[in-house]
């Protein structure tokens, strides 16, 4: 009986806030080309209840798109005697190769530290180090350092307030996707937030790949490299000799 009782009292807050996301894309699919200049997507759905919309703190939507995570080793530069040298080099065990997040307000005022932390929302969070050599004492810097590098070249992305909510029911946003995307699947996720923690979550995937001739250039450089190796030699060849060809019949 008590059993049942505890049980109750902690699934009671879960019946209050019993809320679902129904998600749509503009597309799940993005084709890179030799004139891929980037892709917007147009993330939009609604919030499905079996009962009215409850009273109490406003619903919050946020979205994240995270692109394929990889190993990045991160090195600092310093000035020796006039020549700018590694010095320093750290190793980020797990950095997402693109990562947005938008959200309905502030990140900080719409989900909770606690949150973030179990979910993994925030660029930070995202981002995972571990380890560093016992000799660098500020390793958070190196992690710092690659978002400020990946910010400034539009592959994370903070995107406040970018989450438009109607009557708490319908949500749309848009993701700006730059031309140096790398392959592979995107994982898009989206939380519904009251009061700064998680009520519901759904996710997809978007899926990136290379077609027509960059797909083909990019499985010869993987499949047999030695023939790619010869054919960029080739063309180097035969383009620095057109060049000089064309010179010459300009200065004839």
């Amino acid at each position: 009986m008590r059993f049942w009782l505890a049980l109750c009292v902690i699934l009671a807050p879960l019946s209050v806030w019993a809320e679902e996301v129904v998600l749509g894309l503009s597309r799940d699919q993005v084709s890179i080309t030799t004139r891929f200049e980037g892709s917007d997507i147009l993330i939009f759905g609604a919030v499905k209840r079996e009962k009215p919309i409850p009273e109490g703190p406003e619903l919050d939507v946020i979205v994240t798109v995270e692109g394929p995570s990889e190993a990045v080793m991160v090195r600092r530069k310093e000035n020796r005697f006039g020549i700018w040298v590694n010095t320093d080099a750290v190793e980020v065990d797990k950095a997402p190769s693109f990562y947005a997040v938008a959200s309905s307000g502030p990140l900080s005022s719409v989900l909770s530290d606690t949150e973030d932390l179990r979910h993994k929302i925030s660029i930070s969070r995202a981002i995972r180090s571990v380890g560093a050599p016992m000799n660098i004492q500020d390793s958070e810097s190196f992690t710092e350092a690659l978002i400020r590098i990946r910010k400034a070249n539009q592959l994370y992305q903070e995107l406040e307030s970018h989450v438009a909510v109607d009557q708490q029911t319908l949500f749309r946003t848009s993701i700006r996707l730059p031309a140096n995307l790398t392959e592979g699947d995107y994982v898009t996720r989206i939380f519904l937030a009251r009061d700064g923690a998680v009520v519901s979550e759904l996710d997809t995937t978007i899926n990136v790949r290379k077609v027509g001739l960059e797909r083909w250039l990019f499985t010869l450089s993987r499949q047999q490299p030695l023939l790619y190796g010869l054919m960029s030699l080739a063309i180097a060849i035969a383009a620095g000799w057109g060049a000089s060809a064309a010179f010459r019949m300009v200065r004839g």
